[in-house]
């Protein structure tokens, strides 16, 4: 890969990686329960179920963080824009559209279609599946 896109990849990573770090103290801040949200049940539930939003969030910060980091390290390795599984080239495309993408499109595809099957190889995913037999 050209090292203007890798620069560019780099400059990318580390700014969302700022962004999700400063909106991680905000979000912190926000956890505080404050007395008023307390006063009957309604107010608890709603509360619990915004802390639970944000709980879910964080986490899925946390993981995309996660993937910033790796992508980060995958760029000085020198490793970064090739396909975990084949060792193949990702196009620029599908990075561009997902930069901390880690599989070309085909190794992506293969994964997906594994991950649809069900462990006794049947595609079933819900209840709805399993009554059109």
């Amino acid at each position: 890969m050209e090292t203007q896109a890798l620069n560019q990849f780099k400059a990318l990573f580390n700014r969302q990686k700022r962004e999700l770090l400063y909106s991680g103290k905000v979000m912190n801040e926000e956890f505080n329960l404050k007395s008023d949200d307390l006063a009957d049940e309604l107010d608890l539930t709603s509360t619990d179920n915004e802390t639970a939003m944000r709980m879910r969030l964080r986490n899925r910060e946390a993981l995309f963080l996660k993937k910033i980091d790796e992508a980060l390290e995958r760029i000085q390795a020198g490793t970064f824009g090739s396909c975990e599984s084949c060792d193949g080239e990702i196009s620029l495309k599908r990075l561009e559209a997902r930069p901390t993408a880690t599989l070309c499109v085909d190794c992506k595809e293969t994964q997906e279609q594994t991950e649809r099957l069900h462990i006794d190889g049947h595609q079933f995913k819900s209840l709805g599946a399993k009554l059109r037999l």
